[in-house]
């Protein structure tokens, strides 16, 4: 019997097989968002356009001007009127995941950020493809980025999720990062085409108001949805006590009982939620907070599962 490789179920490396299983449950994400394109291509989600196209959608009496090439001659036979079908248009939404796996999402205290973010990223990516979009991404990571274009392939798809694995395996060995979220936004913008669904991943943690230009430039062309991933340790310090912590060059001992210190830490995360909770309803962007300990698909199915009456547009 074939023994996986040994990296693949490394607790701190993205696991290559679970990320390729996650194409069978994001199938159950039947309410993956619906949003009207802005791209005359043909594709699989409705617009409110109507005309000729692949969807049938009713048939009514004739008006001047009407393509005779739709007149419905069975209905015009039986009423002696003419009837012509009309048809809704469909337009193609291509989705494009970006996926930040710089050195601050290396960190959790019972699943790495940098995991979670992979198997968010993985499904969201499957989840387009079983929708019949065309399917892209961007994986960010502390020296380097990769991109995989578009395409409505699951060669795409598995493309893209052995460059997430790859780069969260890369977190094993610490380095600088060279790129902030800014240019990570500013290079998905440059990346998305006209209509695109973005979904940004990453923990947000030096969001700033560079990024929110480059958010706004970005929503301007493509429908916006951010996936905030935190650990619990980042909303409330641990117990009172002594910690030796360390950025993997440097160790010091970090004082929780501390009470100015719990209180900046604590504010300082309900700032920048708040501030990107804020963002996303300026922009109607769609906005998914993800806890390092809960199931990603739990999440996920909340959002655009079978249940899920409403649906934003």
């Amino acid at each position: 019997m074939n023994q996986p490789p040994e990296h693949d179920s490394h607790p701190a490396i993205a696991s290559l097989s679970e990320m390729v299983r996650l194409r069978y449950v994001a199938r159950e994400l039947t309410g993956f968002p619906q949003v009207q394109a802005r791209q005359m291509m043909a594709g699989g989600h409705r617009s409110n356009f109507r005309g000729r196209g692949m969807d049938f959608d009713e048939v009514r009496i004739y008006q001047p001007g009407d393509d005779v090439r739709t007149i419905d001659w069975r209905v015009t036979a039986k009423t002696q009127v003419p009837h012509t079908k009309i048809f809704r248009e469909e337009r193609e939404r291509p989705v494009l995941v970006v996926c930040d796996l710089r050195g601050p999402m290396f960190f959790g205290s019972q699943r790495l950020k940098s995991v979670v973010a992979c198997e968010i990223a993985a499904a969201l990516a499957w989840a387009g493809l079983s929708a019949n979009d065309r399917v892209g991404g961007l994986v960010f990571g502390t020296q380097q980025q990769a991109e995989v274009k578009a395409r409505r392939s699951h060669h795409a798809v598995l493309q893209y999720i052995h460059q997430l694995q790859d780069f969260s395996q890369q977190l094993l060995q610490p380095s600088a990062d060279q790129f902030s979220l800014a240019d990570i936004l500013e290079e998905a913008r440059r990346f998305a085409l006209p209509g695109t669904t973005v979904f940004v991943v990453s923990d947000f943690h030096d969001f700033s108001d560079a990024c929110e230009r480059q958010l706004f430039e970005l929503a301007r062309h493509s429908n916006l949805n951010f996936c905030h991933v935190f650990d619990s340790i980042e909303t409330q310090l641990p117990p009172a006590a002594f910690y030796a912590v360390s950025d993997g060059e440097r160790q010091t001992m970090l004082n929780t009982g501390d009470n100015k210190l719990r209180n900046q830490f604590e504010q300082a995360f309900i700032h920048r939620s708040q501030k990107l909770k804020h963002l996303s309803q300026q922009l109607s962007a769609g906005l998914l907070p993800f806890n390092s300990a809960d199931s990603v698909m739990s999440v996920l199915a909340q959002a655009y599962g079978k249940r899920r009456k409403g649906r934003r547009s």
